[in-house]
């Protein structure tokens, strides 16, 4: 009887260790996975990477329904370091090494948002295309691979991606235990106002003017500016039709310049071109705000997100008003609202209180620090702060949409990491 118990004990032990020294391959293998390729790690920050794509329901309210493969990156730098999660709001065409990631050397998994890239359904209607569905995706990868890792998860983002990391905690708030969004609006509908007001005051006078005097030059010399559109949109390959033809193309492009300018900040104030040698002033305004936004190209890639933006996650519009003697085309009483991007067919009906909950939620929400460029446009609607928690809101001054740690002013970045660090030992 005592051998009896002996052997059954070590049997006990032998399949215990068996289990915890299991190789991530191994692991990796018993995945619920359409395929699973080896890459190569991005930095040396990484001992080993992986393109994985994971199986995921459709319907996460009906776990044993169709599924879809939606396309992860996994990079590997051990078993006990923390996880960075990217919440991709669109596509992830290939894998790369976070500044989060290399701050940490720690794991890092990239997920593409689903019907984006790859991760795009099969005959799913876009029903299924919502923030909660999208946050039990993310959910669930937390919950697989907490059986590889043991450190502390961090989801992050960046623009759409950084919504998305407001969503996914939203719905799970017990999911990570950091969150990182960078230039993350949190827009209160389809056409959010404060965008407006926003537009109406950064910068100094002279610049808002400035940009203004661009707009208005193009459309006053369309004669000029317009056929040079038609042949750079025909050596592009581009079309118009959804967006109602080129000329209302032309005329969305000039509206769309002053939120792309302070978006970007590619160009200074003082060197908007504007009586300049007409292709010097094409090239660089139309760089700036680029037509194929509009183009049928332009809004095939990017319907996901339109339908999203005009259901549940919003968006902006444009101030016709400045322009009502120049616009020939295009109105506020047309298609305001970007409807002519949205999938064609579907009704759309704008959910206006899940933004309102996820603005009661963020408020006081706990471990969150917040990244934003002050003169980026997407800024007017970011989110706001009780002061009731120990959450973050950094705001870089003359940022724009590419703030980063990195490129934080010294002080800033300290608060930063060292914010990061105290949680992590928390």
């Amino acid at each position: 009887m005592q051998r009896l118990i002996i052997f059954l004990f070590a049997g006990i032990l032998l399949s215990s260790c068996a289990e915890r020294y299991m190789s991530l391959e191994e692991r990796l293998g018993s995945l619920e996975a359409e395929k699973i390729d080896t890459i190569s790690a991005d930095t040396s920050v990484f001992e080993k990477a992986y393109e994985i794509h994971l199986l995921q329901p459709v319907d996460h309210n009906d776990p044993g329904g169709e599924k879809f493969s939606q396309r992860i990156y996994l990079s590997y730098a051990g078993p006990d370091r923390p996880v960075v999660l990217v919440t991709e709001g669109y596509g992830a065409e290939r894998n790369y090494t976070t500044e989060l990631a290399a701050y940490l050397d720690c794991n890092q998994i990239i997920a593409e948002h689903r019907y984006f890239g790859e991760s795009v359904p099969e005959n799913a209607g876009w029903e299924y295309l919502n923030t909660c569905q999208a946050a039990s995706d993310h959910h669930r990868i937390i919950e697989i691979f907490s059986e590889m890792f043991s450190g502390e998860w961090i989801t992050t983002g960046i623009s759409k991606g950084g919504q998305t990391v407001m969503y996914h905690s939203y719905y799970y708030p017990d999911d990570a235990h950091i969150r990182i969004p960078y230039v993350a609006p949190l827009n209160f509908g389809p056409e959010d106002p404060r965008i407006y007001t926003f537009l109406d005051t950064v910068g100094s006078d002279f610049c808002r003017e400035r940009v203004l005097a661009a707009q208005k030059h193009i459309l006053d010399n369309r004669d000029v500016y317009y056929p040079m559109m038609l042949e750079k949109a025909a050596e592009d390959g581009l079309t118009f039709t959804r967006v109602g033809g080129p000329e209302e193309a032309f005329e969305y492009a000039v509206l769309e310049y002053d939120f792309a300018y302070w978006q970007w900040g590619n160009t200074e104030c003082d060197e908007i071109l504007i009586e300049d040698d007409p292709e010097k002033v094409f090239d660089q305004f139309f760089s700036i705000s680029d037509v194929s936004y509009f183009s049928d190209q332009g809004i095939e890639q990017f319907e996901p997100f339109f339908y999203q933006a005009l259901t549940e996650i919003g968006y902006y519009g444009y101030r016709f008003d400045l322009f009502d003697d120049q616009l020939e085309y295009v109105s506020d009483s047309d298609m305001p609202d970007f409807s002519f991007s949205a999938p064609q067919g579907i009704e759309l009906d704008y959910d206006y209180e899940l933004m309102e909950k996820v603005d009661e939620y963020i408020r006081d929400a706990y471990n969150f620090i917040f990244i934003y460029g002050m003169q980026d446009t997407w800024t007017a609607t970011g989110v706001q702060l009780s002061g009731r928690s120990n959450s973050l809101k950094i705001m870089k001054m003359e940022g724009d949409h590419r703030t980063r740690i990195n490129n934080l002013p010294e002080e800033q970045r300290e608060l930063v990491l060292k914010t990061l660090n105290d949680w992590l030992n928390d």
